[in-house]
Protein backbone atom coordinates (compact mmCIF):
# COMPACT_ATOMS: atom_id res chain seq x y z
CA UNK A 1 0.00 0.00 0.00
CA UNK A 2 1.50 3.62 -0.36
CA UNK A 3 2.56 6.06 2.13
CA UNK A 4 0.03 8.24 1.26
CA UNK A 5 -2.79 5.98 1.05
CA UNK A 6 -1.56 4.53 4.48
CA UNK A 7 -1.33 8.28 5.97
CA UNK A 8 -4.60 8.88 5.24
CA UNK A 9 -6.09 5.07 6.23
CA UNK A 10 -4.59 6.45 9.72
CA UNK A 11 -5.66 10.21 9.75
CA UNK A 12 -8.94 8.98 9.33
CA UNK A 13 -8.75 6.41 12.30
CA UNK A 14 -7.48 9.07 14.59
CA UNK A 15 -10.66 11.27 13.99
CA UNK A 16 -13.27 8.38 13.96
CA UNK A 17 -11.31 7.35 17.77
CA UNK A 18 -11.54 11.01 18.80
CA UNK A 19 -14.98 11.53 17.33
CA UNK A 20 -16.01 8.05 19.38
CA UNK A 21 -14.26 9.08 22.56
CA UNK A 22 -16.27 12.39 22.43
CA UNK A 23 -19.79 10.50 22.02
CA UNK A 24 -18.82 8.68 24.80
CA UNK A 25 -17.76 11.60 27.24
CA UNK A 26 -21.19 13.69 26.01
CA UNK A 27 -23.22 10.76 27.09
CA UNK A 28 -21.53 10.55 29.96
CA UNK A 29 -22.20 14.00 30.96
CA UNK A 30 -25.65 13.98 29.64
CA UNK A 31 -27.65 14.12 33.20
CA UNK A 32 -30.65 11.72 33.57
CA UNK A 33 -34.06 13.46 32.97
CA UNK A 34 -35.84 14.59 35.96
CA UNK A 35 -38.91 15.91 37.53
CA UNK A 36 -39.89 18.77 39.75
CA UNK A 37 -43.13 19.04 41.19
CA UNK A 38 -43.46 22.06 43.20
CA UNK A 39 -46.94 24.24 44.39
CA UNK A 40 -46.76 28.32 43.78
CA UNK A 41 -49.21 30.40 46.09
CA UNK A 42 -50.14 33.01 43.75
CA UNK A 43 -50.39 35.61 46.52
CA UNK A 44 -48.88 38.90 44.80
CA UNK A 45 -50.28 38.39 41.21
CA UNK A 46 -51.20 41.98 39.92
CA UNK A 47 -52.23 43.36 37.10
CA UNK A 48 -51.83 46.78 35.51
CA UNK A 49 -54.46 48.08 33.10
CA UNK A 50 -51.83 49.44 30.15
CA UNK A 51 -54.26 49.95 27.23
CA UNK A 52 -58.20 49.94 27.11
CA UNK A 53 -59.75 49.63 30.55
CA UNK A 54 -60.12 46.37 31.12
CA UNK A 55 -59.00 43.11 30.44
CA UNK A 56 -57.27 43.83 27.08
CA UNK A 57 -54.25 42.80 25.07
CA UNK A 58 -51.08 44.53 26.22
CA UNK A 59 -51.70 44.50 30.03
CA UNK A 60 -49.63 43.48 32.23
CA UNK A 61 -49.62 40.80 35.18
CA UNK A 62 -46.62 40.98 37.32
CA UNK A 63 -46.16 38.62 40.27
CA UNK A 64 -43.14 37.34 43.18
CA UNK A 65 -44.56 34.18 44.63
CA UNK A 66 -43.62 31.62 47.15
CA UNK A 67 -43.09 28.27 45.96
CA UNK A 68 -43.48 24.94 47.77
CA UNK A 69 -42.74 21.23 47.36
CA UNK A 70 -44.98 19.31 45.55
CA UNK A 71 -47.20 18.19 49.35
CA UNK A 72 -47.29 22.11 49.32
CA UNK A 73 -45.82 22.18 52.94
CA UNK A 74 -42.29 23.21 52.92
CA UNK A 75 -41.18 26.42 50.89
CA UNK A 76 -38.58 25.37 48.86
CA UNK A 77 -38.20 28.82 47.02
CA UNK A 78 -39.58 31.60 45.07
CA UNK A 79 -40.91 32.75 41.62
CA UNK A 80 -40.64 36.39 40.11
CA UNK A 81 -41.80 37.15 36.69
CA UNK A 82 -44.38 38.98 33.91
CA UNK A 83 -46.87 38.01 31.80
CA UNK A 84 -48.35 40.22 28.65
CA UNK A 85 -51.91 39.52 27.46
CA UNK A 86 -52.03 38.50 24.60
CA UNK A 87 -55.56 37.47 24.10
CA UNK A 88 -58.24 38.49 26.60
CA UNK A 89 -60.09 36.38 28.54
CA UNK A 90 -57.95 33.46 27.14
CA UNK A 91 -54.17 34.15 26.93
CA UNK A 92 -50.93 35.74 28.24
CA UNK A 93 -47.07 35.42 27.00
CA UNK A 94 -44.70 34.93 30.12
CA UNK A 95 -41.72 34.91 31.60
CA UNK A 96 -40.36 33.65 35.12
CA UNK A 97 -37.16 32.67 37.29
CA UNK A 98 -38.01 30.19 39.78
CA UNK A 99 -35.07 30.45 42.74
CA UNK A 100 -34.27 27.41 44.64
CA UNK A 101 -31.72 27.34 47.02
CA UNK A 102 -28.96 25.37 44.33
CA UNK A 103 -29.78 27.71 41.52
CA UNK A 104 -32.57 28.70 39.59
CA UNK A 105 -34.61 27.83 36.50
CA UNK A 106 -35.93 30.08 33.48
CA UNK A 107 -39.33 29.54 31.88
CA UNK A 108 -41.27 31.13 28.60
CA UNK A 109 -44.15 30.52 27.14
CA UNK A 110 -48.17 30.98 27.28
CA UNK A 111 -50.34 31.17 30.37
CA UNK A 112 -54.05 29.94 29.64
CA UNK A 113 -56.56 31.29 31.55
CA UNK A 114 -58.30 28.04 31.62
CA UNK A 115 -56.67 24.30 32.16
CA UNK A 116 -53.04 23.52 31.32
CA UNK A 117 -50.13 25.25 30.16
CA UNK A 118 -46.51 23.98 29.00
CA UNK A 119 -43.81 26.60 29.04
CA UNK A 120 -40.03 26.15 27.77
CA UNK A 121 -37.51 25.84 30.23
CA UNK A 122 -35.09 28.35 28.62
CA UNK A 123 -32.51 28.37 30.94
CA UNK A 124 -30.95 28.13 34.45
CA UNK A 125 -27.83 28.91 36.74
CA UNK A 126 -25.80 26.68 39.68
CA UNK A 127 -27.38 22.82 39.59
CA UNK A 128 -29.28 23.78 37.14
CA UNK A 129 -26.81 25.73 34.76
CA UNK A 130 -27.65 23.57 31.76
CA UNK A 131 -31.61 23.30 32.14
CA UNK A 132 -33.83 22.29 29.07
CA UNK A 133 -37.38 20.66 28.68
CA UNK A 134 -39.98 22.14 29.54
CA UNK A 135 -43.00 23.05 32.30
CA UNK A 136 -46.04 22.05 32.89
CA UNK A 137 -48.71 24.59 34.89
CA UNK A 138 -52.09 23.09 35.80
CA UNK A 139 -54.27 25.67 38.21
CA UNK A 140 -55.09 23.92 41.44
CA UNK A 141 -58.75 24.43 42.30
CA UNK A 142 -60.74 27.32 40.36
CA UNK A 143 -59.72 30.21 41.98
CA UNK A 144 -56.31 31.12 40.11
CA UNK A 145 -54.79 31.13 44.04
CA UNK A 146 -52.35 28.07 43.34
CA UNK A 147 -50.90 26.39 40.88
CA UNK A 148 -48.75 23.15 40.62
CA UNK A 149 -45.12 23.43 38.37
CA UNK A 150 -43.66 20.51 37.31
CA UNK A 151 -40.55 21.08 35.57
CA UNK A 152 -39.36 18.40 33.23
CA UNK A 153 -35.75 18.79 32.90
CA UNK A 154 -34.08 16.90 30.47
Amino acid sequence: MPKSVKLMSFSLLAVVAVAAVDLIALGRAAAAPQELIMTEHATTDTVTDTGASGDSAGDVLTFANEVFDAEDRNRVGSDQGMCVRTVPGKAWECFWTLSLETGQITVEGPFYDTGDSVLAITGGTGAFGNARGDMLLSPIGTEGKAFRFAYRLQ
